[in-house]
């Protein structure tokens, strides 16, 4: 079965983007490549169930095993080792990418206090798009009760756009509320 946002973009998204930028081709028209969605938990220093418990939060949010990440290099003033876990990620693509960006834009963002909208300044020039988010407790699939510390974590979406331009026309029309 296929991801409604993924029908989406194929039957309203691709058109418009092709009218609009003046593609002759439908392979020209940039589309989602992957989304990275990064934890970083700096406090697993002190108290490693930090990490375990961040892991499942993400497998929860995301629906897939995160892969934990380990310090390349010893830094002292943060006490620091080399090979210390201090974060987990995970890439997703495929209809599980879609699912997730669904989600992201229809349920858990609205879901933010105050929300305005994203900033549309965080482009890195090739149509990649970087979003932080606050709390993981936006997400509905997350059980507040279970939650020990809040944590932040970063969500990239990666594009195939050439530039900024095309890459912000790609997710609006895929529904992302940039502020204005």
């Amino acid at each position: 079965m296929l991801p409604r946002l993924l029908e989406r973009y194929r039957k309203d998204v691709v058109p418009k983007l092709q009218k609009e930028f003046g593609y002759r081709n439908v392979h020209q028209v940039p589309k989602l490549d992957k989304i990275v969605v990064n934890m970083g938990i700096g406090e697993a220093t002190q108290n490693a169930k930090l990490i375990e418990k961040a892991a499942e939060e993400l497998a929860v949010i995301t629906g897939q095993k995160p892969v934990i990440r380990k310090a390349r290099k010893s830094i002292a003033n943060f006490k620091l080792r080399q090979g210390q876990a201090i974060g987990c990620s995970v890439t997703l693509r495929g209809n599980r990418m879609y699912e997730f960006y669904d989600r992201l834009v229809s349920v858990s963002l609205p879901r933010v206090r105050d929300f305005k909208g994203v900033s549309p300044k965080a482009f890195d020039g090739r149509g990649n798009y970087s979003l932080g988010i606050r709390e993981q407790i936006i997400f509905p699939e997350v059980e507040y009760d279970k939650v020990e510390k809040i944590t932040g974590l970063n969500v990239t979406v990666c594009t195939t756009a050439r530039n900024d331009a095309e890459g912000k026309a790609l997710l609006t029309h895929l529904g992302m509320p940039f502020r204005q």
